[in-house]
């Protein structure tokens, strides 16, 4: 699962990027081809120079970093010297790199929707990599196990978001979106829900993914637990993702939303996805919280 794992924060992500493609296949077709394959050259060359440091050094590596401490200690020439500063270079700007692109952009856009009026992206991301510092994710690190059980770890609560997202959207919804409900904060929205603007069942379906998880969790780091709960976290971003798809989908059925194309979408046919019109948006969505446009416009 730790390999899955490793996908489950891009597949949350990537619409952070996807947005701004200017249709379906600028988005949908370099993800096909680029991340499988940038993620196999990649764990391929890891398990070359893993199996290799097995062969020179009689042990196994699998930090990169303890490979390049043994270049070292072989031969201390310039050669050696500027040959790991350039690999090791290499390391800290792709680390660099995708920490912004699969962390700090992701969190900075999330967290300017929570607080638009004093958070915007690049402060969303200076609050990200501040709380990194705070977790010590050094510790991740300590050993291999450790490492794959963090990944491991890591789908049980991101697999129950994208479960949530691709019911909303794919089953209840069935592609139908109100744009400009979506950045209107007007009780008349159909986004939100309630006074407090939350949705209650993708809370409850977020929980209940977690949980079928949990007591696995629990058994990767020590505890005791039955087999069977290690067997179902064996499989965790899967059983995760399953239970909160199909929670949410039995409680927006029972417990509705405003906004559905459909009421009864698990006996109805239909799929109502739509280009939406973005050029006159603002006055689309002044209209539609019936604010006087003239003064807006004026103040």
């Amino acid at each position: 699962m730790s390999c899955i794992a490793n996908f489950a924060a891009l597949i949350l992500n990537a619409p952070d990027f996807s947005r701004f493609a200017r249709n379906k296949n600028a988005a949908f077709w370099p993800q096909i081809f680029s991340i499988p394959i940038c993620f196999s050259i990649t764990s391929l060359i890891g398990i070359f120079v893993s199996s290799s440091s097995t062969i020179i050094y009689g042990k196994t590596y699998w930090s990169p970093l303890e490979v390049l401490g043994n270049f070292l200690n072989d031969g201390y020439t310039p050669k050696d010297r500027i040959g790991v500063f350039f690999i090791g270079f290499s390391f800290a700007l792709a680390q660099l790199g995708t920490n912004i692109s699969a962390n700090s952009l992701s969190a900075g856009t999330d967290m300017t929707a929570l607080l638009p009026r004093y958070i915007n992206i690049r402060r969303g991301g200076f609050i990200c990599a501040g709380l990194a510092l705070c977790i010590c994710p050094w510790y991740f690190f300590q050993s291999s196990n450790r490492f794959m059980s963090y990944l491991a770890s890591y789908s049980v609560f991101l697999s129950c978001i994208s479960g949530v997202i691709l019911s909303d959207y794919f089953v209840v919804r069935r592609g139908y979106l109100q744009l400009y409900h979506l950045y209107s904060g007007d009780v008349k929205s159909d986004y939100r829900f309630n006074k407090l603007g939350t949705n209650w069942r993708a809370y409850i379906a977020y929980i209940c993914g977690i949980a079928i998880n949990i007591v696995g969790f629990a058994g990767d780091v020590g505890a005791s637990v039955p087999p069977a709960a290690t067997y179902i976290y064996n499989l965790n971003y899967f059983t995760g993702f399953t239970a909160s798809f199909l929670i949410y989908m039995i409680l927006t059925y029972f417990f509705p939303v405003s906004g559905l194309p459909l009421e009864k979408f698990l006996t109805k046919k239909g799929w109502f996805e739509e280009w939406q019109d973005v050029e006159n948006f603002e006055i689309t969505k002044d209209s539609f919280e019936n604010v006087d446009i003239i003064e807006l416009h004026c103040f």
